[in-house]
């Protein structure tokens, strides 16, 4: 798969995981598609803490792909820019907010609550650190950050495949809930880094690879030119010098 394919993909499910929320809990009672262990959780909450983590965690999710395809940026900056202002204060903001309190009671005990807790405090500083730097002028460390946010917001995608796919494959909800916790965005977090590491050591490379051929001509050229300054020197010196320098 390359490039623009995993991107496409990875925008249909974010777009896909973001329609679905809405429309659940829009038309539907609140909890109706939940497990109803994950329903007791939510009951424990204010109504409007988790109608406010679902839609605004939805339009983060809706607004993800507008800031990651680089062509939309180039072709629409003006577009990019307010659909980042509005991704990053109600999307991150608001949702990463409201994460944090129902992270407070989530199902699955300490392991749950500290994976979605860390999740929601990580989103937010993310989210922040990107402002904060374009605020600043500094555009190429604004993307690493938004690189880095973009994976954790796409916590949402992986969890409903995981934690399906984990039940499928006979864990118990008590188990794959906590563990799905941490999965869901931990290897995001360690697949964005890798991506960046690779972006950031591509440039470094291609500048070395530039450099080597002309440092190599310039060695040679140095030593070529010393090699007939040692022949002209030695051309303009006396016969008789010559013989005895040869001598000795």
């Amino acid at each position: 798969m390359n490039r623009a394919s995993f991107e496409n993909t990875v925008a249909l499910l974010s777009v896909g995981v973001a329609a679905y929320a809405v429309a659940a809990y829009a038309l539907l009672p609140l909890g109706t598609v939940l497990h109803p262990d994950i329903r007791a959780s939510f009951a424990t909450h204010r109504v409007t803490v988790v109608y406010l983590h679902v839609f605004c965690a939805a339009l983060a999710l809706g607004l993800a792909p507008l800031q990651w395809r680089t062509g939309r940026r180039r072709q629409h900056p003006r577009l990019h820019r307010w659909a980042g202002r509005l991704y990053l204060t109600v999307g991150v903001g608001a949702g990463g907010l409201s994460g944090l309190a129902l992270a407070v009671n989530a199902h699955g005990g300490a392991a749950s609550r500290s994976g979605f807790g860390l999740l929601a405090l990580l989103w937010l500083a993310t989210g922040a650190i990107a402002w904060a730097r374009i605020r600043q002028g500094d555009v190429a460390a604004h993307r690493r950050w938004m690189v880095r946010n973009l994976a954790l917001t796409l916590a949402a995608v992986t969890l409903r495949l995981i934690l399906p796919a984990a039940i499928a494959g006979g864990l118990s909800l008590a188990v794959a809930y906590p563990l799905v916790a941490w999965l869901c965005w931990v290897p995001n977090l360690l697949a964005a880094e890798w991506l960046l590491r690779r972006r950031g050591a591509a440039p470094a490379l291609a500048h070395a690879a530039a450099r080597a051929p002309a440092s190599s001509h310039f060695s040679t050229t140095a030593h070529s030119r010393g090699s007939c300054t040692g022949l002209a020197m030695k051309s303009s010196m006396p016969a008789s010098v010559q013989r005895s320098r040869s001598s000795s």
